[in-house]
């Protein structure tokens, strides 16, 4: 089987004989019920494919439909003129990208539809296009837009760029709105929805299909997919791995699958690592090894959020489709570029449960975070790894608080904002790379431990202070009755208080009673 593998095109996907798990009924079920329609899903996740099929299905090319559910239900295929813009490819890093970007795409166009007079903003260039394809034509236009977000998401941590892009692009997608009449349809991507509200502020029927249950799986692959169309796929795969099928499947969930657009839908697999799986033959971190945005851990590193809450945390609606371009909240970022998924609904509180879709995702994205809060050490260091899981799993205690100490000064320069969740995040990031169960802010019927470590011989508690004696934070630990759940096993219990210094951003002093 050959895998589209970096792929985007329908025609060539279809005419090359490649893999496709048909979405086109997804496509006429959006033809035949709205006009304009926005689609977030997270980077790599089938959206440019789909905006391919959508231009071939309005470009009446039905023989590329051959053998697909739009071709048994659609008989009319009438060729619209289709204007498709494409923001992807670029990086928009100064005042000029976005013009030069649209001024490519809109000179095809003008080429295309017969259009001599090119002066003008993108905008005005925009409005004459569709006013020359009607007149060519005798049909309204069908505009795709894909990545419509790019020049705003490249620019999360340059809110002056970002606040410039902004107002081209409102300009440029009020064309939308002043030509209505001479739209057919309008679809457009992105990865987040952030600044939608105000970009498309004139845009009033635009309609979010992204949490929508009824396309939930318009983009990516369902578990029956894999099982109808990648079935020898899956049985070359587990023979590759010396695997049963069984394990095959139960690998594959638990590595790629685990999205969901929607509390009652079913989990969508990640389409980028799973056909690269399929190719290869080995189970990597494919999608997450594409590249994380650096942006995004730093922001996340500077929000002042516990990483073990993040993702375990509590989201509305509204939050998750957040609109604050120039300050947008970590939880929205993360669940809008897919390191966060919908894992469940509360309907008393009207809030979405988070958390990582996969293993893929989370493994990788401990590994992003541990650049920031746990920079990596020769493998013969003192601070390497090995080092504090020997510590940990030999319960020697005081050494395991040397360590960390010494590895605080060779990083103190890092820690700012909350210093104990500075801390906190590190020794997380940091026993979750290592493998070891690892509790930061563990809720107990008295009160929140900070630290809370867990192997099968030994349980670390660590309370944590701001230049106070040690003893305060063991006085709290006892008060607080922290180790009383772990007090009827036989596992050894090692009660720590540790205080930073502000002078020094250091770990200074810790005491420990067993």
């Amino acid at each position: 089987m050959k895998y589209p593998i970096g792929i985007q095109s329908f025609e060539s996907i279809r005419k090359e004989g490649y893999a496709y798990v048909d979405k086109s009924a997804f496509v006429y079920q959006l033809a035949q019920t709205g006009r304009y329609f926005f689609l977030s899903r997270p980077r790599r996740f089938g959206k440019s494919l789909l905006v391919s099929t959508m231009e071939a299905y309005f470009s009446g090319r039905r023989e590329l439909f051959e053998g697909l559910v739009l071709s048994e239900i659609e008989n009319k295929w009438i060729q619209y003129p289709v204007l498709r813009f494409d923001l992807t490819g670029q990086a928009y890093s100064s005042p000029e990208a976005l013009d030069d970007a649209l001024d490519t795409q809109l000179l095809s166009m003008e080429k295309r539809y017969g259009v001599t007079e090119k002066a003008g903003t993108p905008a005005s260039r925009f409005r004459m296009v569709i006013d020359a394809a009607f007149e060519a034509t005798g049909l309204p236009v069908v505009v795709l837009i894909d990545e419509y977000d790019k020049p705003l998401v490249d620019n999360l941590d340059r809110p002056e760029l970002a606040e410039f892009f902004k107002t081209q692009l409102q300009g440029f997608y009020s064309v939308l709105k002043a030509k209505d009449d001479f739209v057919k349809f309008g679809f457009l991507t992105g990865v987040s929805k952030i600044g939608q509200m105000s970009v498309f502020s004139g845009l009033n029927n635009l309609k979010d299909i992204s949490m929508d249950a009824r396309y939930a799986g318009i983009c990516g692959i369902s578990e029956h997919e894999i099982r109808t169309i990648f079935g020898e796929s899956v049985r070359e795969l587990a023979k590759a791995n010396s695997m049963s099928m069984d394990e095959c499947y139960g690998k594959l969930a638990l590595m790629y699958d685990g999205y969901h657009f929607h509390h009652l839908s079913e989990g969508i697999y990640n389409p980028f690592s799973l056909l690269n799986t399929f190719d290869c033959q080995e189970f990597r971190k494919y999608w997450y090894n594409t590249g994380t945005p650096t942006f995004l851990v730093k922001y996340l590193a500077g929000a002042n959020y516990s990483v073990d809450e993040v993702a375990n945390c509590s989201a509305s609606e509204q939050e998750l489709m957040g609109v604050n371009v120039l300050k947008p909240d970590a939880i929205t970022l993360l669940y809008q570029t897919g390191y966060l998924t919908i894992k469940g609904y509360n309907p008393a509180t009207e809030k979405y449960k988070l958390g990582y879709p996969n293993k893929e995702v989370e493994d990788g994205f401990l590994e992003a975070l541990s650049k920031v809060f746990a920079p990596e050490s020769g493998n013969n260091s003192e601070l390497s790894v090995d080092k504090f899981v020997a510590d940990i799993q030999s319960g020697d205690a005081e050494m395991l608080m040397r360590r960390f100490s010494a590895f605080f000064a060779d990083m103190d320069y890092q820690i700012q904002g909350k210093a104990e969740m500075y801390f906190q995040n590190t020794m997380y990031v940091m026993l979750k790379l290592m493998g070891q169960q690892v509790d930061v802010e563990r809720h107990t019927s008295n009160g929140r431990i900070d630290v809370l470590i867990q192997t099968p011989e030994y349980v670390y508690i660590i309370e944590l202070k701001r230049d106070r004696d040690p003893k305060n934070a063991l006085d709290q630990i006892s008060d607080k009755a922290y180790d009383w759940p772990f007090r009827a096993g036989n596992r050894k219990v090692y009660k720590i208080g540790a205080s930073f210094s502000t002078a020094t951003r250091r770990l200074e002093e810790w005491e420990i009673q067993e």
